[in-house]
């Protein structure tokens, strides 16, 4: 028997599939525009850079929001491939995050989508209700 693991390919979803509070997606999406929110320097030097990009598919759009090295992939026009990403919740609205267990890459193959973004996910507000008989 062989010690050696098997890699799984990734099973890739759309856009209009990502849910409050899910991990693990895997999507190849479109930057349409890209905008650095914060740009500081902490006192030991080292820089802190996050943008908001709105990014998507053929079936709706999200706003990715991108640390550090991150925001040099994300800029507008380019195809990204983003792996094990997270929704996050910010003010009650969804956004796509890739924390240290994921991976933002360019995605060189061609596609041949235009991204919908009349179907933009991070404008759908989301409110917790506690549901009834839930008490413990």
């Amino acid at each position: 028997m062989s010690n050696a693991t098997q890699k799984k390919k990734p099973t890739y979803i759309k856009c209009n599939q990502l849910e409050p509070g899910t991990s693990g997606h895997n999507l190849i999406l479109k930057v349409v525009n890209s905008t650095i929110v914060v740009e500081k320097t902490r006192t030991d030097s080292t820089k802190i850079r996050i943008a908001e990009a709105l990014v998507g598919d053929e079936t709706g759009s999200i706003v990715l929001t991108a640390r550090n090295d991150q925001v040099d992939i994300v800029e507008p026009g380019n195809t990204i491939e983003v792996r094990n990403a997270k929704i996050d919740m910010f003010k009650g609205y969804m956004r796509l995050a890739v924390d240290k267990w994921g991976k933002i890459s360019k995605y060189d193959r061609s596609t041949a989508f235009e991204v919908d973004t009349s179907n933009n996910l991070s404008n759908v507000e989301y409110e917790l209700v506690p549901i009834q008989g839930d008490e413990q």
